[in-house]
């Protein structure tokens, strides 16, 4: 009988943490006010200065497509959480800036990650965290490399 059972890769690991991480934010956020957000609108929200971008720089900064980005914004608006205003800089495009609503789900956002940090932290040790941390965002970059020549 073959043995079934195997160390978990790279894509098994980063996947379990990476949807563990979500589900605990967004519940945190429901119970924080911002029940209708969804992962998916981090594709914007987790990229958007308080001063607004345009989508292409939100598509390009969250590494996904503009016409996604575009759908995204469209349900954001719609749940208030961002509108659109024209670029000071070109008034032919458009900002994408966060309303009050939106700032209020970034800042809770960023509050519940950095607690689940620091509780990482705690758990690891500060070098033990800082020496993960590092590698992670080296096989991230690595990773991302994987299509240039």
């Amino acid at each position: 009988m073959a043995d079934t059972a195997r160390e978990a890769d790279l894509g098994m690991l980063v996947g379990q943490l990476g949807r563990s991480v979500q589900e605990e934010l967004f519940a945190r956020l429901a119970e924080q006010g911002h029940r209708h957000v969804r992962p998916r609108h981090g594709t914007v929200l987790a990229f958007l200065p308080p001063d607004g971008a345009r989508a292409t720089e939100l598509a390009q900064r969250s590494g996904q497509h503009k016409q996604i980005v575009g759908v995204i914004v469209d349900e954001l608006v719609e749940l208030g959480y961002v509108r659109r205003e024209p670029d000071p800089r070109d008034r032919r495009a458009k900002l994408v800036v966060p309303t009050e609503s939106g700032l209020d789900e970034i800042d809770k956002a960023r509050a519940i990650l950095a607690l689940i940090e620091q509780r990482h932290r705690l758990e690891l040790g500060d070098d033990a965290y800082r020496t993960f941390k590092t590698a992670l965002e080296r096989v991230a970059r690595a990773q991302r490399s994987w299509q240039q020549p």
